[in-house]
């Protein structure tokens, strides 16, 4: 695909149009909410369409929200905006949502996804890396680049358009207070997902060190992907291969 034809998040949020998403009515077998992440991709970025135009709509009008994703949204807003998008309808989540509802959207498809953005062999293995060189933080990084090119091709451009987002997000927390310490707070347990059990949660600790780890090294591991340029900006660092 054509730069000019690609879709870049890295834009200025003032030239972002943040347009009604519209889709064919789905039946009830193929709703987005909870539906296989790879069955709900689209083509031009990768990513589902649904969480593109959350994503959009964030950045328009979320990054300089104090308290970004740890401010509850109203939960009836939540649930009639996921059941249009579930039914293919028309949203416009300028007239009809509003930043806390969109932000905990966007949590709510990624914590109904069947297989958490990192599946549970890639967490094990992850944590397996991490717990074997914790005084080696370069030996850290250069495991984490592995296990990311290991993931489902969909879990990974999943996850990078997240963490670009992230970082969008981390670049105004001297105003919405959302640091990429507490953004790795507050999605850890939603891209990682430790089962209930007695050191659950000192593996979720664990495990949203690694995304801390993962988000201020972003450029060293995600840089120059090439099926995934689309997603960065003309003046975003150039990335290798997997």
């Amino acid at each position: 695909m054509g730069t000019g034809a690609s879709m870049s998040i890295c834009q200025s949020s003032s030239s972002t149009e943040i347009k009604p998403f519209r889709n064919k009515v789905r039946p009830a077998s193929q709703r987005i909410f909870g539906a296989p992440l790879d069955s709900c991709m689209q083509d031009a970025t990768h990513v589902p369409l649904v969480v593109e135009h959350l994503v959009k709509y964030l950045e328009e009008f979320g990054l300089n929200h104090e308290g970004l994703f740890r401010t509850s949204g109203s939960e009836k807003k939540i649930r009639a905006l996921k059941q249009k998008y579930d039914q293919g309808e028309k949203v416009d989540l300028v007239q009809e949502g509003d930043v806390e509802s969109a932000a905990g959207l966007l949590k709510r498809f990624l914590n109904q996804l069947p297989v958490a953005v990192f599946p549970d062999n890639v967490c094990a293995a992850i944590l397996a890396c991490f717990e074997g060189n914790i005084n080696h933080m370069a030996e850290c990084t250069r495991c984490l680049r592995t296990l990311l090119c290991s993931l489902p091709q969909a879990h990974y451009h999943l996850f990078h358009y997240l963490a670009i987002f992230l970082g969008k997000v981390s670049l105004r927390s001297d105003v919405n207070q959302m640091t990429l310490e507490n953004l790795a707070t507050v999605f850890g347990p939603t891209v990682f997902r430790i089962p209930c059990r007695s050191l659950g949660h000192e593996e979720q600790r664990f495990c949203n060190s690694v995304l801390l780890h993962t988000l201020r090294r972003y450029e060293e591991l995600f840089a120059g992907s090439p099926e995934s340029q689309f997603l960065v900006a003309e003046d975003s660092p150039q990335v290798r291969s997997c």
